[in-house]
């Protein structure tokens, strides 16, 4: 079922698969966690957005017709449960908001592997001074710098998630990118993979929230 692609995927679960649902969900938690965690800055506010988007996509299969891939339909949902939420805690941002105007910093490893606690702890430090660096970006460049420094999609994919055109991308792109040199110099910002994890066990249960929720699970 692993190897299956989300068409196939779909296909099963809309006939009430849970193995199937399953693994949608695992194939595109992260990015949805990272996503929505890009808006709201709350590691368990984002973790519940990433919830109600599987449900609410579960309840909506039948509706979704193809015209978008899964990937852009789960993103859609998962960035206006996000602005929702944000607005529902009075600060204000719009889905327009990141349609505002913003040299690739480089993604290869600058860290050794983990040899020991102290390289894991050390590790563990440049991730959270990423993170909050991150955090810090203004509200119209930090989900593209996460869609495209830290996913790794490319100019097209973010700008198609996003609704946006590629033009606008690049510059808010480089506007993250110059940002956070400043902040942290080019040694540190260039270990981007490993920030917000989604680690196993989390994503475990919710999995199994989900689809309790949606009864695939009794």
């Amino acid at each position: 079922m692993a190897e299956a692609d989300d068409t196939e995927l779909l296909r099963v679960a809309r006939e009430g698969d849970a193995t199937a649902f399953d693994t949608l969900i695992r194939r595109h938690d992260r990015f949805l966690y990272r996503v929505a965690r890009s808006i709201l800055l709350d590691d368990y506010e984002a973790e519940d957005v990433v919830q109600e988007t599987f449900i609410k996509a579960f309840k909506r299969l039948m509706d979704f017709r193809g015209e978008a891939s899964l990937s852009t339909w789960l993103t859609r949902i998962a960035l206006n449960e996000a602005l929702a939420r944000k607005r529902r805690h009075r600060i204000t941002v719009e889905l327009e908001a990141l349609q505002q105007p913003g040299t690739q910093i480089e993604t290869s490893a600058m860290i050794a592997p983990a040899q020991g606690p102290e390289v894991t702890a050390a590790q563990n430090q440049i991730r959270r001074l990423l993170e909050r660096a991150i955090d810090g970006l203004p509200d119209s460049l930090r989900t593209v710098f996460v869609m495209r420094d830290v996913e790794e999609l490319s100019t097209a994919e973010a700008a198609r998630l996003l609704g946006l055109g590629e033009p606008t991308v690049k510059t808010r792109l480089h506007r993250a990118r110059r940002m956070l040199r400043q902040i942290l110099g080019d040694q540190v910002a260039a270990s981007l993979n490993d920030v917000f994890p989604f680690e196993r066990q989390r994503c475990d249960l919710l999995v199994e929230r989900v689809l309790r929720q949606v009864g695939l699970r009794k």
